[in-house]
């Protein structure tokens, strides 16, 4: 078979997306739709979650909140019942956490972030794994960041978690390998839409600079002088998921134009 006949994902997988009705979420979940996966979605905002299904016939959704285990316990028995199984987890679900120096940081914002953007990934994987070890085309994605590769001043608790999902992946691509089960990080870099324009927002008011030369700052790190969109995201979870990366695993990929610094 010719490799670019390859480099769509398998016809008919089961896709499970958290925080899937929204954001890049909802753009992947599109993209696997569209390709012939059957996908659900959970989510924990109800009005996007009921938009997406609507939209979107053919998707079905669930209502969570992914830090909450009895919610992910939920998921995975509607998993059951929609798509029968499951052979492609892709851990998205994420917040940006609070803004500041760490000094002015309280205890409860670092815990909300720490256990939505981690204790989630540990939360679906262990739910995962024994439906992937019955899939003939297991794949495992996490959602982690550029911010897990780079230090990232006045967003501590973010990066924190994004460097510790790439350890995760890391950890359990080599854990998981030898059952087949391939297990990979996507690190979005600047992302445009409105949840990047709200920390750019943040970002100028704790460093007291104007929102516009604060969006300068951010292109005039990236060497493509330009955003990612939720699109390239979603492009990049559907080539992991092809026959043409069927010997990629432990990867922590960036999809950021080469963003140089933080």
């Amino acid at each position: 078979m010719p490799l670019y006949e390859s480099l769509r994902p398998m016809p008919e997988l089961r896709v499970l997306v958290t925080a899937g009705a929204s954001g890049i979420g909802a753009c992947i979940a599109r993209a696997f739709h569209e390709a012939g996966s059957r996908v659900h979605v959970c989510d924990i905002d109800r009005a996007a979650l009921d938009r997406l299904v609507t939209d979107t016939p053919g998707i079905t959704g669930s209502m969570a909140d992914v830090s909450v285990a009895a919610d992910v316990d939920q998921v995975f028995d509607d998993v059951r019942g929609c798509l029968g199984g499951l052979d492609v987890l892709i851990n998205n679900a994420g917040i940006a956490g609070p803004t500041g120096p760490i000094e002015s940081l309280d205890a409860g914002g670092w815990e909300r972030t720490v256990s939505v953007n981690l204790n989630s990934q540990f939360f679906f994987a262990r739910r995962a794994v024994p439906l992937l070890q019955q899939s003939e085309n297991p794949v495992l994605i996490s959602m982690s960041s550029v911010a897990g590769r780079l230090g990232y001043a006045f967003r501590t608790p973010y990066a924190s978690t994004k460097w510790a999902i790439v350890g995760l992946t890391k950890s359990l691509a080599t854990e998981l390998g030898p059952q087949g089960i391939r297990v990979n990080a996507i690190l979005p870099g600047v992302v445009e839409g409105e949840r990047m324009d709200g920390v750019i927002a943040s970002r100028a008011a704790a460093l007291g600079i104007g929102i516009d030369q604060m969006r300068e700052q951010y292109l005039q790190k990236i060497s493509l002088r330009r955003m990612v969109s939720a699109e390239d995201v979603a492009a990049m979870a559907l080539f992991l998921c092809s026959p043409a990366a069927r010997n990629l695993s432990g990867q922590a990929i960036s999809v950021d134009g080469n963003l140089e610094y933080l």
